[in-house]
């Protein structure tokens, strides 16, 4: 860490006077929806950590603030309603309650300032995703899961907890284009161009880390592929994912309001 890095004292930003919002648009309701629909999700999966780890999405439109959950909600609380409104400096938009964590501003905030794709960043601390984060090989291209993300993947150091704005440019350089990346030590991190294509390849990097580690349990060698057949592999995925999330998200939100819509309120 630099001396010249800003560090937080504690897990949520510092409260201040809230910035005026000028109303929720449609378009901005939809992707409350869609997010708060991510985190319900993410608990019927078993991948929340108790009030941590952070999602957030891009709010459209040209104001350039984001959608992050409250600290002090457990994953299956959040709706469309109390997810807190930010900008890229962490002041909240509009009446809130709530302070968001100063980690997801730290580590989400300068994706979503930097990358123009990035609608939609997740990043969590699933058993899969932190026993895979502590392998120093990393995701090895053994299953076809896997072979997503050949070419896609980055791998940032452990910093300590992400409080400190100084390891935003060392976070950024270490993802640069990637729709992936592995905080070592710590967990993984997924970015869309849509809160339904992020959770897809999250979907599909915590299937892959889950595949590695029973593999690897076993204690017999590893069938690894020749490197043009994983080459080959990641092109056919990447060549499909022009619509990845418009196809898989739907049923998603059609298993999750079985159990109810109120996520939407």
């Amino acid at each position: 860490m630099q001396k010249s890095d800003t560090v937080f004292s504690s897990f949520a930003l510092p409260a201040g006077e809230a910035l005026a919002d000028t109303g929720i648009t449609p378009a901005e309701q939809r992707v409350r929806e869609d997010l708060a629909a991510a985190y319900r999700l993410c608990a019927l999966n078993g991948w929340d950590d108790l009030i941590y780890t952070h999602l957030s999405a891009r709010v459209p439109g040209p104001s350039h603030h984001f959608l992050v959950n409250p600290l002090g909600l457990a994953f299956d609380e959040i709706t469309a309603s109390n997810l807190v409104k930010i900008d890229l400096d962490g002041r909240v938009i509009g009446n809130s309650s709530y302070r968001p964590n100063a980690a997801g501003f730290v580590i989400h905030g300068c994706i979503h300032a930097a990358r123009e794709d990035a609608a939609c960043v997740m990043h969590l601390h699933t058993e899969a995703g932190m026993a895979l984060s502590a392998l120093e090989d990393g995701l090895l291209p053994i299953t076809q899961h896997a072979m997503r993300f050949v070419g896609r993947l980055g791998y940032h150091d452990y910093e300590g907890i992400a409080l400190t704005i100084g390891e935003r440019e060392r976070l950024l350089a270490d993802l640069g284009s990637n729709a992936a990346l592995i905080l070592r030590n710590h967990g993984t991190l997924t970015v869309g161009r849509s809160v339904g294509h992020a959770f897809v390849e999250m979907f599909y990097l915590e299937k892959a880390a889950r595949a590695q580690l029973l593999a690897q349990a076993t204690g017999a060698p590893l069938r690894i592929p020749a490197p043009d057949i994983a080459a080959l592999t990641a092109h056919q995925w990447v060549t499909d994912l022009r619509g990845s999330g418009d196809r898989e998200w739907p049923p998603l939100l059609r298993q999750l309001e079985r159990y109810g819509d109120d996520y939407k309120r």
